[in-house]
């Protein structure tokens, strides 16, 4: 077997594999012989056919298997002699061949690239030092009790939080359209589920009163046919319904799983779901910054076939999700995802060569701790750390966040990190 090893552009290489006939056929025969001794055929009883019907029946797929696995191993080995690391799966090509007593094949593939990272030294990162004050675990609860909120029949105008019921019609030019009609509508001024023209326009109704008002549909409107027009609406309203909070008492405690009812149980419990919040939306904060770091930092050449895959595994995955939620004419473009999925296979990179460089494995119990934080938000956190236990795929996953974890540790150790005093609702996007 002869394998001779052309350097192309870039990343790509290309091996020219050379394989003898004879060394094929004596593999050939050997099998087809294993099979003759079992085969089922018809007129024949098992393992009796002799073996040049065997061979017309069966000697194509045979020879396609034997030829397949033998190229695998040739260029395996081949692989190693170069010392060459495949990046992708290598294309095989068919060569003429000179020579009838050997098969020649071309194959075409990319090796991964060399990583250089610069110095980080310069490079700055933002950690934000959040303190959960008594204030924003008054605040959470107010939102838990708004989750639960009743309606009860308002003797009054509306207006924003309340819950209006209504029947209504809808048309463009005069004209009814689709979707534009309804009886017993109920909308809670003020959720964003109606437009903001719409909504707007229930503030100050009443029980039993009629009214019409136009609206703008956006540019952009999902329904096109609806887009950037303006529509006439026809509303009978059937009542006001004003919003009720639950009392924050023990009985609230009690739905929220504090068995005996204890507030200061419960403030204790929502301050620790708070901060365990923080903690992780800091974590997100300085991952994101250290990933932009080393992006703008390191120097490699991207395999085409790894971005080809990991464009091909974005777009399967988000099919399924839409057909999942129900969506199934949409027909997606793998340009969508190209951007993304190189940038992703970018850093994996980067990530693989750090973590290799600098010896930045992930520990058993790095490993156990962060088990344990993603079961700390379960009711049963035991059960959730065997599920985690249990399963290969589920453990990948951790060890992939405790590698990320290095990494970003790592980055911190080298860049410029400035401590900057925030507020919970700054962190959650909510100032």
């Amino acid at each position: 077997m002869q394998a001779n090893l052309e350097i192309l552009e870039g990343l790509g290489r290309r091996l020219d594999i050379s394989v003898p006939m004879d060394q094929l056929e004596v593999e050939v025969q050997s099998r087809l012989k294993r099979l003759a001794r079992n085969v089922k055929m018809d007129g024949f009883r098992p393992g009796k056919a002799p073996m040049s019907a065997v061979a017309r029946v069966h000697g194509a797929g045979v020879r396609q298997d034997v030829l397949g696995e033998t190229l695998q191993a040739r260029f395996g080995e081949a692989v190693q002699t170069h010392q060459l690391k495949v990046a992708g799966y290598p294309r095989f090509e068919a060569k003429p061949s000179a020579a009838g007593a050997e098969m020649a094949f071309s194959a075409h593939f990319e090796i991964y690239p060399e990583v250089t990272i610069g110095a980080l030294g310069e490079g700055k990162l933002t950690h934000p030092v959040v303190e959960v004050s008594e204030a924003d675990v008054a605040k959470t609860l107010d939102i838990l009790r708004k989750q639960r909120q009743t309606f009860e029949p308002a003797d009054r105008a509306a207006q924003e939080g309340d819950l209006v019921r209504f029947d209504f019609e809808g048309t463009v030019d005069g004209v009814a359209f689709e979707g534009g009609k309804a009886e017993d509508f109920a909308a809670v001024i003020g959720e964003g589920r109606l437009l903001k023209d719409f909504e707007q326009n229930l503030v100050g109704v009443r029980g039993g009163e009629a009214k019409g008002f136009d609206v703008a549909f956006p540019a952009d409107y999902a329904a096109r046919d609806l887009a950037g027009k303006t529509a006439r609406f026809e509303i009978k309203v059937k009542d006001v319904q004003a919003p009720v909070l639950p009392p924050l008492d023990a009985e609230f405690a009690k739905m929220l799983g504090i068995e005996d009812g204890d507030l200061d149980k419960l403030k204790a419990e929502v301050k620790s779901n708070l901060e365990r919040e923080v903690s992780r939306r800091i974590k997100a904060k300085m991952k994101e910054q250290a990933m932009e770091l080393l992006l703008g930092k390191s120097t490699l050449d991207v395999p085409k076939s790894l971005v080809a895959m990991e464009t091909d595994r974005l777009m399967k995955m988000t099919e399924s999700d839409m057909q999942q939620r129900g969506v199934q004419s949409v027909k997606l473009s793998a340009d969508m995802f190209t951007g993304q999925a190189e940038r992703r296979v970018r850093l994996g990179l980067i990530l693989a060569e750090i973590v290799q460089k600098h010896t930045l494995a992930a520990q058993p119990e790095q490993l156990h701790a962060l088990i344990e934080e993603q079961a700390q938000s379960y009711e049963e956190p035991e059960q959730v750390m065997q599920w985690y236990l249990q399963s290969p795929e589920r453990m990948q996953e951790i060890e992939s966040l405790a590698l990320e974890e290095n990494v970003v540790a790592w980055v911190a150790g080298q860049a410029q990190v400035e401590d900057v005093t925030t507020s919970f609702d700054e962190l959650m996007g909510r100032a």
